[in-house]
């Protein structure tokens, strides 16, 4: 808050109208100078100014994650990543898929970090490196058997009083 006087920018203070509030107070009932933040502080897509031009991996809500360059972002977190690759994990296999120039929409990011480039190119011991096709057919063989667990899950949960998500009247 700022303190206001009758007397500000009057004729007789000689500084223009609105301008003596803009100077810092001045004698021993002066209060402290706030303290600014660090930038570590910043929880708004600001933080991002740090990783622009930096190598990135970012996690997505749908359990997918792409590697890439962060060349722009926007207010809402949106991120544009140049030279993207997708990594498909299945099991102890994984697979980078090229999809060069990639937009991500900011609210679909759960989980964001830089990647050191001195370590880009290690593997830790349980992974391998597999070909995009094996990768694919393990996946999609993967989430077949998902869907079907779920399936009989939510069969399951109906029987004892539960309902779906999507189950239940719509309000309109």
């Amino acid at each position: 808050m700022e303190n206001l006087s009758l007397h500000e920018g009057g004729p007789h203070s000689g500084l223009p109208p609105g301008a003596q509030h803009m100077m810092p107070p001045q004698g021993p009932s002066a209060p402290p100078p706030v303290p600014q933040l660090p930038p570590q502080m910043f929880t708004t897509a600001a933080q991002l100014l740090d990783l622009t031009d930096k190598k990135l991996i970012v996690s997505l809500r749908d359990g997918r994650k792409f590697i890439g360059v962060l060349r722009s972002w926007d207010q809402f977190g949106n991120l544009v990543l140049q030279n993207t690759i997708e990594r498909l994990f299945v099991g102890n296999l994984y697979a980078d898929v090229e999809r060069g120039l990639f937009l991500v929409r900011g609210e679909n990011v759960t989980l964001l970090g830089e990647i050191d480039l001195d370590k880009d190119d290690y593997v830790p011991p349980p992974y391998e490196q597999a070909s995009a096709e094996k990768v694919f057919e393990l996946k999609k063989e993967e989430d077949m058997k998902k869907k079907k667990f779920d399936t009989k899950r939510h069969k399951k949960l109906a029987q004892e009083g539960f309902e779906g998500e999507q189950s239940g009247e719509a309000i309109i």
